[in-house]
């Protein structure tokens, strides 16, 4: 079992299209719950304060799945709709997504993960029975791209085609100049994923400044514009964020 069971850092109720999820219940609220810890380490991470968070280095609050449970249906009334694992990386804590979802399941409830997919196939297995929706980020399209992150794109690839089987899967970009911002590589991508569905939700997201790249420009709206229009070529629904 992970040491970040059902230790949480943040726990909000936010929009669904805050994951973001747009084809999914949209309109609703969905109970959002984070842990600590990532298995990337990306260098223009939102969130790397829990991301980089070790026990007993960061503060959390202990919410088991029975209690997370009671808290999302305390907020029903308040247009919840169940619970998403977020702000972190949930899928190294799978032991807490799985024991919550299946609890929030049982209750009528959904869920939602909010991942960067690069686990083994088994780990997705022991949660693709109780998650309804996943947003996964795809941050590039390239072995070497991945491995410079600290990740492995072939192990993202299987978890999208995996999911996508099964649960709803929508798709996070976001464009960082000079790592992932060529034409080529996003025609690339989007062809991959309409050959999955083109119906899978896409979202293209415009990066700013944020903890070791302080000095590289924010994404370039025109060209965001432009990456979405090729992106529109392969998929039926493309979203841009951050602009």
């Amino acid at each position: 079992m992970s040491q970040s069971y059902g230790q949480l850092t943040a726990l909000a109720l936010d929009p669904i299209e805050k994951k973001p999820l747009y084809r999914f219940h949209p309109g609703s609220q969905i109970l959002s719950a984070g842990s600590f810890g990532c298995n990337m380490a990306c260098p223009f991470c939102q969130n790397f304060q829990i991301a980089e968070g070790r026990p007993g280095a960061i503060d959390t609050r202990t919410v088991s799945p029975e209690a997370l449970v009671d808290i999302a249906l305390s907020l029903e009334p308040r247009g919840n709709i169940g619970a998403a694992f977020t702000y972190n990386e949930p899928m190294i804590g799978f032991e807490y997504v799985r024991d919550a979802a299946k609890l929030l399941k049982a209750q009528g409830m959904h869920t939602a993960v909010v991942t960067n997919g690069c686990v083994e196939p088994w780990v997705l297995q022991e949660v693709l029975p109780y998650v309804d929706a996943f947003n996964v980020d795809l941050k590039c399209f390239t072995q070497e791209g991945y491995r410079a992150l600290g990740g492995d794109l072939s192990l993202v690839k299987h978890f999208i085609q995996t999911a996508a089987a099964s649960a709803h899967v929508e798709v996070t970009t976001l464009i960082v100049p000079g790592m992932n911002d060529t034409e080529a590589e996003l025609r690339q991508m989007t062809q991959w994923l309409s050959s999955l569905s083109p119906d899978i939700p896409y979202h293209l997201s415009r990066f700013f400044p944020h903890k070791t790249m302080q000095t590289t420009p924010p994404t370039d709206t025109t060209l965001l514009y432009h990456l979405a229009e090729v992106a529109k070529q392969y998929l039926r629904y493309v979203y841009l964020g951050n602009v």
